[in-house]
């Protein structure tokens, strides 16, 4: 049971809580069928005390989106800073990306319905979160190209290109329109892969060496 949010309650830390709780009903039972008055009730406020915190519930629901799609830049940051080879390192990022979405999907309806209507009203950390992904892809292409790896003069139009290939494999709409009609997303995935090493690899790198 959380603890209630009392007067004089630091801003950050009423914040803090009064997402938790709302994250919580959120992927209990949904953000639409989540209301400002069962997010205040289980923290002892009035609605009218989170809107003090959160100017409308619409900035409660892109904050809780907005927590989610870190966790996707959080692997894909990850895979990122090791020191595989960067070729290796695309491949483990669109793959943990696709099975994160994928898992999503499957286990966390009410958090996949979020995202989607996220993307389906253009908010605003949609496009931060696609800028983010974009650049974490543009640093592991820039790594390829600083060790003879890749053959592309521009990283960051190459992550741009490598983000709208395989937009199939990180939408959520996509992927589950996919999984709707029982479509091989993992053959998919690897039949990708392959296109973007051919398109990024030097000429003589260019055969597939990741396996089906």
């Amino acid at each position: 049971m959380n603890r209630p949010v009392r007067t004089g309650t630091d801003p950050d830390e009423a914040r803090a809580r009064i997402l938790e709780v709302a994250e919580e009903h959120f992927r209990r039972i949904g953000y639409h069928k989540t209301s400002m008055a069962d997010i205040a009730s289980e923290l002892g406020m009035s609605p009218a005390n989170v809107y003090r915190f959160f100017s409308s519930r619409d900035a409660i629901n892109e904050s809780i989106c907005g927590r989610v799609l870190n966790e996707v830049a959080d692997i894909g940051s990850a895979i990122a800073r090791t020191n595989a080879p960067a070729m290796e390192k695309l491949d483990q990022l669109l793959t943990a990306v696709h099975r994160h979405n994928k898992m999503t999907l499957v286990k966390q309806r009410h958090m996949h319905d979020l995202i989607v209507a996220a993307m389906q009203g253009n908010w605003a950390i949609i496009k931060a979160h696609t800028e983010q992904m974009v650049t974490i892809l543009e640093a592991i292409i820039r790594d390829g190209i600083e060790a003879g790896e890749f053959e592309v003069e521009d990283a960051a139009e190459a992550a741009r290109a490598v983000k709208s290939a395989f937009m199939a494999f990180f939408h959520p709409i996509l992927i589950e329109h996919c999984v709707q009609h029982g479509e091989d997303t993992e053959a998919g995935l690897r039949g990708q892969i392959r296109l973007i090493r051919r398109a990024l690899s030097k000429s003589d790198q260019a055969v597939c060496r990741i396996q089906a």
